[in-house]
């Protein structure tokens, strides 16, 4: 019996589905899971670039590369802390802000009423295409000394800061401007003390003015992708349900807390998901409009891990700082299911 439940028609589909799928399980193989072995079997090893990594030669560091990141001082653990804390707040900052945003214009041009939403779509949508780089380079002669950005600040009567050459945080600017504390002279409690090679200063400073010039590029450059993912949720709830809390006298905001954003959920988490994931990896504006500075206050672990490899030709560091990055999004990941998973 357990032989004829084996074979027959099913068995057959078993077999011709693994065929069909074969090619690309092996391209997959090939070209993703390979490298990432090789990868992983880098960040074990002090390979300079010069050769192969698999040699008999290359020196075994084991677990150095990754130690040197969390618990040796030095350079490598400081400059991997000022890179997490850079993009803790870049993340802090973008996705809820695209989220708010492509939810935004997702639910203006979903509305009826709104003629030319074509138009809409189109333009909304369009940076989202638009070469990252290219927006980049447009973006800095915006933000420049005497750019656009300064130009109209200087319209209301504000002087612009020079957007890429102040490594200040907007966290300390702003305690500063309000007299709670003196950037010159901070107070001892929290330049005393720290976590993991950083003082709480340097940790609390907010995000540079220049990492804030790159989260306003990627906010208004990414919002156009996930407005069509909400777009299309939104084109699947029920007018019915809407028209039933119209009836019982519940007003917009009600209508839209209590029966529009449940619709959204699974929506939401993809939205929120991919936010996380691409806010983590950022790469092409740094390497574009910052390389990390001023004072290394838009180095990112993903730009980090870049200059680590091919610069600073240390391949071992490199790669141990791309799978740190890997388990933290990971990690971010899978406790956000868990916060928006439904409950029963």
């Amino acid at each position: 019996m357990a032989d004829s439940k084996r074979g027959g028609i099913r068995g057959n589909e078993r077999v011709a589905g693994w065929l069909f799928v074969a090619p690309v399980v092996a391209v997959l193989g090939l070209f993703l899971v390979v490298p990432i072995l090789m990868a992983l079997w880098v960040s074990f090893t002090d390979w300079n670039g010069q050769g192969s990594p698999f040699q008999s030669g290359v020196p075994f560091a084991g677990l150095d590369n990754y130690t040197s990141l969390f618990t040796q001082d030095g350079l490598a653990r400081q400059n991997f802390m000022i890179s997490i804390r850079n993009n803790a707040y870049y993340v802090i900052a973008v996705v809820p802000l695209q989220t708010v945003l492509a939810l935004s214009l997702a639910l203006v041009v979903n509305n009826r009423f709104l003629k030319g939403k074509g138009f809409f779509r189109t333009a909304f949508y369009f940076p989202s295409v638009t070469s990252s780089v290219a927006i980049s380079v447009v973006f800095l002669f915006m933000f420049a000394n005497s750019g656009a950005i300064n130009e109209i600040l200087g319209f209301f009567g504000i002087n612009g800061p020079q957007w890429f050459a102040d490594p200040r945080g907007v966290l300390h600017l702003a305690l500063d401007t309000v007299g709670l504390v003196d950037t010159d002279a901070p107070p001892a409690a929290l330049t005393g003390h720290g976590l993991l090679g950083l003082s709480w200063w340097d940790w609390t400073s907010g995000p540079s003015v220049a990492m804030c010039a790159i989260i306003s590029l990627v906010v208004w450059t990414t919002s156009g992708t996930f407005m069509l993912m909400f777009l299309a949720a939104l084109q699947n709830v029920p007018a019915q349900l809407d028209e039933a809390g119209l009836i019982d006298g519940a007003t917009r905001w009600q209508r839209f807390r209590f029966i529009t954003l449940p619709q959204l959920r699974p929506t939401m988490f993809l939205v929120l998901t991919l936010g996380l994931i691409g806010t983590w990896q950022v790469f092409d504006q740094i390497y574009v409009m910052s390389k990390g500075n001023p004072a290394k206050t838009t180095l990112t672990p993903a730009y980090l891990s870049y200059s680590t490899a091919f610069r600073d030709f240390d391949y071992g560091s490199g790669a141990a700082i791309s799978f740190v990055l890997f388990l933290i999004i990971v990690s971010l990941t899978l406790l956000q299911r868990r916060a928006l998973r439904e409950r029963p």
